[in-house]
């Protein structure tokens, strides 16, 4: 576990950072009822632990014309970790992969693309085969985001 007791406090303050990111200590520490200081510690015990690793800015890529979403499956032949270690590199290398998981199932890997356009995701499909042998790479166009980003459950 994390080493830090997740009582009805700090699962406050965590359910209400994911959906107000931004919301000052004070104002934080009134909404679940603790002193400011009190507040401050368990913030700064959440950070340690790693339970609360930053915070991040989400942009509307459709208002920037970034609205091509695409979920790519790889599978491969090779897996060592050498392998994993030097494509994992690779795929970090592609800005527009915005997510990377390792899977079981039929297939190894899972990729979130975003970017401009069909011409978009071409160039990234050819970066993302370039130099690797890679047995089969299957791509799945989304057609609308029904729920993105979506808070954790706590």
């Amino acid at each position: 576990m994390t080493g830090v007791k997740l009582d009805h406090y700090n699962l406050a303050i965590l359910r209400t950072l994911q959906t107000h990111p931004t919301l000052p200590q004070r104002e934080l520490a009134e909404r679940i009822h603790l002193s400011q200081n009190a507040c401050w510690r368990r913030l700064k015990q959440l950070e340690s632990a790693g339970v609360i690793q930053g915070t991040r800015l989400v942009i509307g890529r459709e208002a920037l014309g970034i609205d091509l979403v695409v979920f790519t499956m790889i599978r491969t032949r090779s897996h060592s970790a050498d392998w994993l270690t030097a494509f994992r590199e690779h795929v970090l290398g592609i800005d527009e992969i915005s997510d990377f998981y390792r899977i079981s199932g039929d297939y190894d890997y899972l990729l979130k693309i975003v970017t401009r356009d069909i011409a978009g995701f071409d160039r990234v499909y050819q970066r993302l085969i370039d130099g690797f042998e890679i047995d089969t790479v299957t791509s799945y166009f989304a057609m609308e985001a029904l729920a993105e980003n979506r808070p954790l459950s706590l």
